[in-house]
């Protein structure tokens, strides 16, 4: 049994680890601000309140306390990461840094992706900063023996969270018969991995003295194009034959620029991971939950709570709009969007 620190404990990722290492034994502490109620914290778990951006505050609630392994799940800045060094250094055996898959180099030049791919991208200011962050973790690893482990997952949802572009906007224009925007021409592959998956890896990372200085990718080995994903959510909706159209990412890019970097930096790549690495560190890991069924599970999460089906105007009228511009490419005579 591990004496470990999770450093927030109720996102999507940490609530499912932090239910796994209840369940395997380990004596956790989460540390937050207390404020998200969206996921219960397990029973038996330490809490401790303080805002991680507060250093004074959280150096006030640890004392003197020690832990054999502390799991980073919101530092996502240099400056962030240059606080967390402070605040663990020489209080913990292992530091698990939680970066991101995206910081694979993006276009990837080859595939599948592994630990050894470059660190590069150039679209999303988010994954630069992960990149920034593991080096510094790096840096205080080779100079200082800092513990850390980097550890990049790709998409990791549990039944809140609806993969696709407009969410619950998609699922309502599915339902209402309208044709839903998919990004370039669906074909691109993409890994989604369930986060009570995730965890079993990630939790049997955790006090593990050969994974000090190594990174490790966690994710589902199942990729689907993303059509499939779409028609997945659809037949969960009971929509059995979508209206899907498509447009380029870029097109879509200079329409929602708030859809811009997570397109171009992340999902209109294909991507396919390979996973052996954390499978030699974890050999009983393996990811058992298909989208098909993670995608019935969020629509019935999301039925049976109405208060979270909310359809966004924004992205009905880009729909809408970038819709009829495609059906005029058809057309002899063709049209830049209005």
């Amino acid at each position: 049994m591990s004496n470990i620190l999770f450093i927030g404990g109720t996102g999507v990722i940490s609530a499912a680890a932090a239910e796994r290492a209840v369940a395997l034994g380990h004596r956790l502490t989460i540390l937050n601000r207390g404020r998200s109620t969206g996921r219960p914290v397990p029973e038996g778990v330490e809490i401790l309140h303080a805002d991680i951006r507060d250093a004074a505050a959280v150096r006030g609630v640890l004392g003197a306390q020690e832990y054999d392994a502390v799991a980073d799940f919101i530092s996502y800045t240099p400056e962030q990461a240059r606080t967390a060094l402070e605040l663990f250094r020489g209080r913990t055996g292992q530091y698990v840094f939680i970066s991101s898959a995206s910081a694979y180099q993006k276009p990837p030049t080859t595939l599948p992706i592994r630990e050894s791919t470059p660190l590069k991208n150039p679209f999303w200011q988010y994954s630069r900063d992960k990149i920034a962050c593991e080096e510094l973790f790096y840096e205080a690893y080779r100079e200082q023996d800092f513990p850390v482990t980097v550890v990049r997952p790709s998409h990791t949802y549990d039944r809140t969270k609806i993969a696709m572009l407009g969410g619950w906007t998609d699922i309502h224009r599915m339902r209402a018969g309208l044709p839903v925007l998919v990004h370039g021409d669906g074909t691109s592959l993409w890994t989604l991995t369930h986060s009570r998956d995730f965890a079993k890896a990630f939790v049997g990372l955790l006090g593990r003295p050969q994974a000090i200085g190594e990174s490790y990718t966690i994710t589902s080995d199942e990729y689907l194009p993303w059509d499939q994903v779409f028609r997945l959510f659809a037949r969960a909706a009971g929509v059995p034959d979508p209206e899907l159209f498509h447009v380029s990412s870029e097109t879509i890019a200079a329409h929602a620029p708030e859809l811009g970097p997570n397109l171009l930096g992340d999902r209109s790549h294909s991507v396919v991971f390979d996973n052996s690495k954390i499978k030699a560190l974890v050999p009983d890991y393996r990811a058992t939950i298909p989208f098909a069924d993670g995608a019935r599970e969020i629509v019935e999460w999301h039925d049976q709570h109405p208060e979270l089906q909310v359809v966004k105007d924004d992205h009905m009228e880009l729909s809408d709009r970038l819709y009829q511009w495609s059906q005029r490419q058809l057309l002899p005579s063709t049209a830049s969007p209005a």
